[in-house]
């Protein structure tokens, strides 16, 4: 293979994976900027809602566009609920306690996955069926491919919305400034429903995308959660783009060192560049530092 079609290779492997760790981080990020909550439960919803959509694949045999569409409107109502049911209710508001209460969370979404799905391994079906396609003397994927451009169509449609959406306006207006949105009567309620929703359905679309590359079982997106956080320092806990960015980086950055370094090193490598981050920029790429109005 020529040195063209290796680094090809090697982009668009690191962009498929850059995808899914994107999508986490930007749920991630969304929540926090708005909510000011690291949601450690964020990768357990994913993993809920790609169950649901497993059940309509293989037990009720829909097609996999209309199971990947269900599994995200079910997955908007579930960030809802959890917030109107668990989040809302819950009488702390130190950073500690919201911790706690997104582990906990985690934990029990995790046992209920495993209860009622079990913990056995289940292989999920790809969007398309796969096979090699040669470009420049790279062998890509189409199922990789798919997969790349299907989060960026994702991330395109969470940009409109928060851009061209009246929802998505008061959204970014209740990230800036809390107490002004209030104040000007925006329908605060409402627009943490749509925050945690939307946060769901970035988890779950991640989660769909991720799990037919691997298997399904209720600790699947363990991994991708963590470099989820991993992308969302690196391009900023308050940016979007920085999260998008952060997750692409990251991506192609692993598939650098797990191809040309060591497929050992692969595992421990995205927590070393956090490090470097946060000694050399800890906003983050795309971030800005946190400013306390009084």
């Amino acid at each position: 293979m020529s040195g063209l079609g290796a680094a090809l290779q090697v982009l668009v492997s690191g962009a498929t994976v850059g995808s899914v760790y994107a999508l986490v981080a930007l749920g991630l990020v969304l929540l926090y900027r708005t909510t000011r909550i690291l949601n450690f439960a964020h990768g357990d919803i994913g993993v809920l809602g790609t169950f649901l959509a497993y059940v309509l694949l293989t037990q009720l045999d829909l097609p996999f566009g209309v199971s990947f569409a269900l599994a995200l409107a079910a997955a908007a109502l579930i960030g809802a609920l959890l917030y109107l049911v668990v989040v809302r209710p819950a009488k702390t508001e130190t950073d500690l306690g919201l911790i706690i209460l997104t582990l906990g969370l985690a934990l029990a979404l995790g046992g209920f996955d495993a209860l009622v799905f079990g913990t056995d391994n289940k292989v999920v079906p790809t969007l398309v069926p796969d096979r090699v396609v040669r470009v420049a003397g790279a062998g890509l994927s189409v199922a990789s491919l798919v997969t790349a451009s299907l989060g960026v169509v994702l991330m395109l449609a969470l940009w409109a919305l928060l851009s061209y959406t009246r929802l998505g306006i008061a959204m970014r207006a209740l990230a800036q400034r809390p107490d002004v949105a209030e104040a000007l009567g925006l329908p605060v309620r409402t627009v943490l429903l749509a925050t945690w929703g939307a946060a769901a359905v970035l988890a779950t679309a991640a989660a769909l995308l991720f799990a037919p590359t691997t298997l399904l079982n209720p600790s699947m997106m363990l991994d991708p959660l963590s470099k989820g956080f991993v992308a969302a320092v690196i391009g900023g806990m308050n940016s979007l783009p920085g999260a998008v960015l952060g997750g692409y980086v990251l991506g192609v950055l692993e598939l650098v060192v797990g191809v040309y370094v060591s497929l050992e090193f692969k595992a421990s490598f995205a927590f070393l560049v956090v490090i470097l981050v946060l000694l050399l920029r800890p906003h983050g790429l795309l971030g800005r530092p946190d400013v306390k109005r009084v």
